[in-house]
């Protein structure tokens, strides 16, 4: 870092703004109880000097710039020495065009920034690279999350590559197996309990304060930190033209709070110049940020939060006063879809060629509602995120196109895209009608 920086943690709430010192271990604010963030005071380089340097460093193989994560290490300059990261390459994901998921959605055109392409598979490597590098800043052995599946995949692979003990914590029986295989194959510490997530997360939060555990899921403000770089890699993929809409998928908040940050603060120095509108979009089943956005009134959780994607499956998002922020802040919006739109979205991502993770295709889905309603108009420029690869979980894949998969209420979803598999004998003549 810069010595001419001066990188803090800081109340988010307007009303407190207590700061701290970079090197608190704080996920809340002890004076009101508020998220913290991280920030950053003194001269930076410009957006020209900025932009100039990000394109440079994509010819570089040396780890840092090689990472899609610390080539954009100005924008987040909360470590005093670089020897503490902790990298496998993360970022550097594709944005992908794609004119089928457009027409689905009402759109002209339609990207798709895919995090799939991370090394675990998904979005949370970008903020994972930074919390536990921030973690061996702090000379911390022990780690730990809780987790639906993306976060314990993460987690457990960057403790792995440095030398930390993981812990996850899991609701019992509501993980995709895919998802738990990765973090038993990068030998964390597993527990399933028998609770949600929520109600699993507050009692974490116990145990990491008893035990002096560093805690890795998204109210981490380094987590956010990371994450800001999606956005940052995408504007960069775009020459730092701004599109007029992202869209992203809501379950805990943490990448609603960390586009919206990286948005504001890629216009204060000169990297874009206009905000872009961001869409929340969120599982019927789960969606408390959905019905305060629209119906107002204090903010209320789900107990029991319900869906299949279950990336999303949180009925009391830890982030949602940064999440609402900054969606205010953009003039954005908040949708929620039901799980046969879900379903649908992820198979017409599939006929596109490019696949998805259940919880990502709620971004498609939304998209289809707010262009049928006239939110989005139909030649915006819109780029929506795509959380996590397609082989997240495949059993949902396989119970869709079979006509098997049901809504957690037990309604069977109907397999509007289906692609069933055939059956057929060992005899080239009637294999060969068939195909005619």
């Amino acid at each position: 870092m810069s010595s001419s920086v001066r990188a803090e943690l800081v109340c988010f709430e307007s009303s407190c703004r207590a700061r701290f010192p970079i090197t608190e271990v704080l996920y809340n604010c002890p004076q009101c109880g508020g998220l913290i963030e991280a920030t950053y005071s003194g001269p930076r380089p410009s957006g020209a000097e900025l932009r100039g340097l990000f394109r440079q460093r994509r010819l570089n193989n040396a780890p840092l710039d090689a990472s899609g994560v610390w080539r954009y290490r100005e924008l987040f300059p909360f470590l005093d020495d670089y020897a503490h990261v902790v990298t496998l390459r993360e970022g550097c994901t594709p944005l992908l065009d794609s004119p089928i998921a457009a027409q689905y959605g009402g759109l002209d055109r339609l990207a798709f920034k895919h995090q799939g392409f991370n090394p675990t598979g998904s979005f949370k490597d970008n903020g994972m690279t930074a919390g536990a590098s921030q973690a061996r800043r702090l000379g911390m052995k022990r780690v730990a999350c809780v987790s639906t599946g993306n976060t314990s995949a993460s987690m457990a692979a960057y403790a792995a590559a440095a030398g930390l003990e993981a812990l996850i914590f899991l609701p019992r029986g509501n993980i995709s197996f895919g998802k738990l295989a990765q973090a038993l194959e990068y030998g964390a510490r597993t527990l399933e309990v028998e609770a949600n997530f929520d109600q699993i997360l507050a009692l974490v939060r116990v145990l990491a304060a008893r035990l002096g555990i560093y805690l890795l899921n998204s109210m981490n403000p380094f987590r956010v930190e990371g994450q800001k770089t999606i956005v940052f890699e995408m504007l960069d993929q775009r020459d730092w033209q701004a599109p007029d809409w992202i869209v992203l998928p809501g379950g805990n908040l943490g990448n609603t709070s960390a586009f919206g940050k990286a948005l504001r603060e890629a216009c204060e120095l000169g990297l874009i110049d206009k905000l872009p509108r961001i869409a929340v979009i969120q599982a019927a089943g789960a969606a408390p940020f959905h019905e305060m956005f629209v119906h107002g009134g204090e903010f209320k959780a789900v107990t029991n939060p319900e869906t299949l994607a279950t990336a999303i499956r949180i009925g009391d998002p830890v982030s949602w006063p940064k999440a609402l922020h900054e969606v205010r802040s953009c003039n954005g919006t908040v949708e929620k879809v039901t799980e046969q739109e879900i379903a649908d979205a992820k198979a017409m991502i599939g006929r596109a060629g490019i696949g998805c993770e259940p919880a990502s295709a709620a971004t498609l889905a939304g998209i289809r509602k707010l262009t049928a309603a006239g939110v989005i108009a139909r030649n915006a420029d819109v780029v929506a995120a795509l959380t996590g690869n397609v082989l997240k979980d495949p059993d949902y894949i396989y119970k869709y196109h079979t006509g098997k998969l049901e809504a957690p209420d037990g309604v069977k979803l109907q397999s509007t895209f289906g692609n069933k598999s055939i059956v057929v004998p060992n005899d080239p003549d009637r294999i060969a009608a068939l195909l005619q």
